[in-house]
C-alpha cells in the first residue's frame, strides 16, 4: 500500500491560489508537524478545498481527510462555513500520496523510528543514502554502520523498493550499533516476565471462540514470538498494526489499540486529544472504536440466524471479518512515554482477521460490483447507522470470475444519534435496485432486542442512546424494505442532505419526543416513533 498519513516535505501553496483578501479567510493546515497557511473562501465546499490541496505545486495527493476541532469534514458537498471554519482556524490534514511514492518506516534495534517517502522505483542503495540524510538529526543512528534488513533478510543494493513493498506497507529495519542490541535483550527479558505477547480478552467464558479466530490468534502470537513485529499501516487516522504470519511473508490480522484511536491520548497520526471525549463522528466516544469493531462482527449474523455455538464459524451476511478484543504487548506500538516491556505498556484493542483483497472500492468505479454484494453492505450499514461508510473502507476481492466486497473499519457504527450517518454507496447505481427476496427474508429475521442482549453477553452493555439507535435503525430498515424501498430510498431517510438540515429519521424522532408525556417508558416512545414512521413512509408511496 502506498497510502500515507504524513509527509516530511512541506507542501508549497501556489501563489495563484491566494484569493482576494476582502473575500477570503486564512486557515492553517497541519501535516507531520508542519503548519501551512492557506487562503480559502467561506463559500468554498469541502470538495473544492480538497481539490486545491490536491493540485498544489510540488505535491500530489488524490485522497485526503480534513479534521477540524475533533470532527472530520466528511461531507464534501457542504461549505466550510457549515463546519464552523473561520479565519485563523487550524485544520489537520491526513494525506494519502500517489501510487508512485511509498512510505518507508525505518526502525532501529533500539526501538526508535522515523518515516519518509521514496519513489518505489529507486533501489536499496538510494534508500541507504536517503536514510543517511534523514537520520542526521537522530543521535541514535550511526549512518556509517548500517545494514538494510526486511523480514530479517539483508537487501542487495540493486534491489528496487517496489520489489520489497509489493502488496504491503514498507517496513525497513536499520540495524546499528551493539548498545542498541543490548537494550533490546533487556526489553525481551521484561516481555518474558509479563507472560504473554497476545491474549484474547474473554468476558464470558461460556461463549466459545470460533476455530477461525483461534487460528488467527495462534498465527499472530507465533509471529510475535518469532519477532515478526507488527507493521503500522499508513492507512486511516488511528493506529492500525498489521500482524505478521510466523513466516514473515504475509499478514494474518489487524490490531487497533484503543488508546491509539483518532483523538485518543496516544494517537500516532498527530491528531490532538479530544477535548470532550467525543470521537471524530458525532455520537461516538474516543476509545470505543475497538468495541464497535467487535460488535460489527457479532451483529453480522449468518443467513441461518444469530451467532451461536452452532453457527459461529459461518460467514456473516455482510462478510465482516472475524474480530475479537485482545491485549497485546510489543515495542512497535506507539508508546510516547517510553517502552520497557512492562505491564504499563500492554495495549487493549480489536484484532481483526486480515482479508485477502485486490484493493478498495476507492481504486475502481462501482459499475462491475454485483448488486447482491452492494446490497449486503447496505443492509449492515443501515441497521447499524454506520457513520463512516466510504469507498475506501470496502475492500474488493475476486473469487474466480466473481467480485466480492468486504466491509472493514466499523469503529463508528452504532452511534448515539443519526447526525453523521453517511453512505458512499448511495451514489452507486446498485443502491437504487430493490432488495432480492433472500435479502428481504434476512432483513425480516433481524431483531434489535436480541442483538442488544447478544452484545451484552459479549461484554458490551450498549448505552441507552446507542440501544435506541439500533432499535430505530432496525425498525426503519425492516419497514422500508417491506414497502419495497431501495437501499437508496432508505438511506435518504437516514442521512442528512447537508450538514445543517436534519434527516427525516431525526425529524421523526423529534416529533416522537415532542409528543411524549412525562414518565413515558422507552417502549412507549419507540411505539410512537413507529407510528410516525409508518405515516411518513405512507406519504412517500
Amino acid at each position: 500500500m502506498s497510502a500515507v498519513d504524513v509527509a516530511l516535505s512541506p507542501i508549497h501553496i501556489e501563489s495563484g491560489l491566494l484569493r482576494n483578501p476582502n473575500e477570503s479567510i486564512a486557515i492553517y493546515l497541519t501535516v507531520a508537524g508542519s503548519v501551512i497557511p492557506m487562503c480559502i473562501l467561506e463559500s468554498d465546499s469541502i470538495a473544492s478545498v480538497k481539490l486545491r490541496i490536491q493540485t498544489c505545486k510540488g505535491f500530489l495527493v488524490k485522497k485526503q481527510k480534513l479534521v477540524f476541532q475533533g470532527r472530520e469534514l466528511s461531507r464534501n458537498s457542504c461549505l466550510v462555513k457549515d463546519y464552523g471554519v473561520s479565519s485563523g482556524a487550524v485544520l489537520h490534514l491526513i494525506l494519502r500520496v500517489s501510487n508512485r511514492l511509498v512510505m518507508i518506516t525505518v526502525e532501529t534495534a533500539f526501538g526508535k523510528e522515523f518515516e519518509f517517502q521514496v519513489d518505489r522505483f529507486r533501489n536499496v542503495r538510494f534508500l541507504k543514502q536517503k536514510i543517511a540524510q534523514v537520520a542526521k538529526g537522530f543521535a541514535f543512528v550511526d549512518v556509517e554502520d548500517q545494514e538494510i534488513l526486511c523480514d530479517g533478510k539483508k537487501l542487495d543494493d540493486q534491489r528496487l523498493v517496489d520489489d520489497i513493498c509489493k502488496n504491503r506497507d514498507a517496513i525497513v529495519h536499520l540495524v546499528v550499533v551493539k548498545p542498541a542490541r543490548l537494550e533490546k535483550d533487556k526489553i525481551q527479558t521484561r516481555l518474558e516476565n509479563v507472560g504473554f505477547l497476545l491474549q484474547p480478552v474473554i468476558v464470558n467464558p461460556n461463549l466459545k471462540i470460533s476455530p477461525a479466530i483461534w487460528s488467527m490468534l495462534n498465527s499472530a502470537s507465533e509471529g510475535l514470538r518469532k519477532v515478526k513485529n507488527p507493521i503500522r499501516s499508513s492507512e486511516g487516522t488511528g493506529g492500525a498494526y498489521l500482524m505478521q504470519h510466523p513466516s514473515g511473508n504475509k499478514y494474518v490480522a489487524v490490531f487497533k489499540p484503543m488508546d491509539e484511536e483518532p483523538l485518543a491520548v496516544n494517537n500516532p497520526r498527530g491528531l490532538p486529544p479530544s477535548a470532550n471525549g467525543e470521537g471524530l463522528k458525532k455520537g461516538t466516544k474516543v476509545g470505543e472504536g475497538a468495541l464497535r469493531e467487535v460488535a460489527a462482527y457479532i451483529l453480522d449474523h449468518p443467513l441461518t440466524g444469530p451467532r451461536s455455538s452452532k453457527n459461529e464459524n459461518e460467514t456473516g451476511f455482510a462478510g465482516v471479518a472475524p474480530t475479537i478484543m485482545v491485549k497485546c504487548l510489543n515495542p512497535q506500538f506507539n508508546h510516547p512515554r517510553g517502552y520497557d516491556g512492562g505491564q504499563e505498556n500492554i495495549k487493549v484493542g480489536s484484532l481483526q482477521m486480515f482479508m485477502k483483497n485486490c484493493g478498495s472500492c476507492e481504486d475502481m468505479g462501482p459499475r462491475d460490483f454485483p448488486v447482491e454484494e452492494v446490497h449486503k453492505i447496505t443492509v449492515f450499514d443501515l441497521r447499524t447507522a454506520n457513520a463512516d461508510r466510504h469507498a475506501g473502507n470496502i475492500l474488493m476481492n475476486r473469487e474466480g470470475d466473481r467480485i466480492v466486497l468486504i466491509p472493514i473499519d466499523h469503529g463508528y457504527c452504532l452511534p448515539e444519534n443519526f447526525q453523521d450517518c453517511t453512505f458512499d454507496w448511495m451514489y452507486w447505481p446498485q443502491a437504487r435496485e430493490p432488495y432480492s427476496q433472500e435479502t428481504l427474508d434476512y432483513i425480516n429475521s433481524l431483531d434489535a432486542e436480541q442483538d442488544i442482549a447478544l452484545l451484552s453477553s459479549y461484554g458490551w452493555d450498549l448505552s441507552v442512546e446507542c440501544s435506541r439507535t439500533l432499535r430505530i435503525s432496525t425498525m426503519l430498515l425492516k419497514k422500508g424494505a417491506t414497502k419495497g424501498l431501495s437501499p437508496f430510498a432508505i438511506g435518504q431517510i437516514m442521512c442528512r442532505e447537508n450538514l445543517n438540515k436534519e434527516s427525516m429519521i431525526e425529524k421523526i424522532i423529534q416529533k416522537a419526543h415532542d409528543s411524549m408525556l412525562t414518565g413515558m417508558s422507552e417502549a412507549a416512545f419507540l411505539e410512537t416513533v413507529s407510528r410516525i414512521m409508518d405515516s411518513e413512509l405512507e406519504n412517500m408511496s
